[in-house]
């Protein structure tokens, strides 16, 4: 198994979000990636390289341009205002016909958030470009070589919408490596997200597609983020009808409950004849994870069975970096879900 990882990650740092009436920083940092990253090269769990250089042509194939462009531009014109602390929104754009996000850095910021804790540092363009790259890359491994690769993304990806960041996410990784797959020959391919929130930005993406299914294990949202999506319901749209499926456990939920839920998003992978994989890994279902609170009872031991489960399938996979935030097990929960899935995926 190949791992994709780029240090630029390490500039996208010393960001903060509002916490009731406070400021406070977010739990979304660097270190995060340095515990994967050293938890899985002490297993030897596979070669680490860094990323490809695609340019915009992956992240374009799922953002649109202009969305793309505020990302790169945003720290420089704030930067220009004499601003030097974190960039983040004030409002938040309704979804009216028309309304654009005008050519002022205030302005724009607002359009393109979806919460009020995503913001922009210095180092975040690079940070957000070098993920996404980890994620194209692996995908353009995966599909010429049929095997595995994990794309240790920072930042994660799946909250973030075609034009909107959100949830810490900026870029959809796991969307630009199914889009990258399909380019590559994957006629169908499917998103498997484990990560204890939504993944509301994938299914917003794919959600009137019929070539990407999209599968989310994940907790209530009348009580957690994203609140506003990932109800059992939503199950596509159009062309896409069917193809979204939304699997909402409680809160307390351990593996028991919550293996229960993966068998039956494996079937529908199974029923849907996928070509490849897609993984949107987060293990923020850990049962100790405080902050941001996450409420299900995995054992790190869980992670294991969980990627053999997934493993299994023996389809041609890219694993993307999501949440997980206990910095004491997350390379632990990572690295033992990775072991788990290469001692059971034919192609690992």
């Amino acid at each position: 198994m190949q791992i994709f990882y780029s240090d630029a990650h390490l500039g996208h740092t010393d960001r903060v979000e509002p916490l009731g009436s406070r400021i406070v920083p977010v739990s979304e940092v660097p270190e995060r990636a340095t515990a994967i990253l050293e938890a899985v090269t002490a297993r030897g769990l596979g070669e680490i390289a860094r990323p490809r250089d695609f340019g915009l042509a992956p992240i374009h194939a799922v953002h649109p341009p202009r969305y793309v462009e505020f990302l790169a531009a945003a720290w420089r014109l704030w930067a220009a205002q004499g601003r030097s602390e974190p960039l983040l929104p004030n409002f938040w754009r309704a979804r009216i016909p028309g309304i654009n996000p005008g050519a002022d850095i205030y302005q724009m910021v607002d359009y393109y958030s979806g919460d009020p804790g995503t913001c922009l540092v210095e180092g975040s363009w690079n940070a957000i470009l070098a993920s996404a790259n980890c994620a194209a890359t692996a995908a353009e491994i995966v599909a010429g070589e049929g095997s595995v690769a994990f794309a240790l993304c920072r930042p994660p990806g799946h909250h973030a919408g075609q034009d909107r960041m959100r949830g810490s996410c900026y870029l959809n990784n796991a969307a630009i490596a199914a889009r990258r797959l399909g380019r590559e020959g994957a006629h169908k391919v499917a998103i498997v997200d484990i990560d204890y929130h939504h993944g509301n930005g994938t299914q917003e993406i794919f959600y009137e597609s019929s070539d990407v299914l999209t599968c989310s294990i994940h907790a209530d949202p009348t009580l957690d983020y994203p609140f506003y999506a990932g109800f059992a319901d939503e199950m596509g749209k159009g062309g896409g009808k069917g193809f979204n499926l939304n699997l909402v456990l409680p809160r307390g939920a351990a593996f028991a409950q919550w293996s229960v839920a993966l068998a039956a998003c494996l079937q529908r992978v199974r029923d849907f004849d996928a070509d490849a994989l897609v993984i949107a890994l987060g293990v923020d279902t850990y049962k100790d994870e405080q902050n941001p609170p996450c409420y299900f009872r995995l054992e790190s031991e869980d992670y294991f069975s969980v990627g053999k489960s997934l493993g299994k399938l023996n389809l041609p996979t890219v694993i993307t970096m999501e949440g997980g935030y206990n910095l004491d097990a997350v390379g632990t929960n990572v690295a033992n879900f990775l072991q788990g899935f290469v001692a059971c995926n034919r192609l690992a």
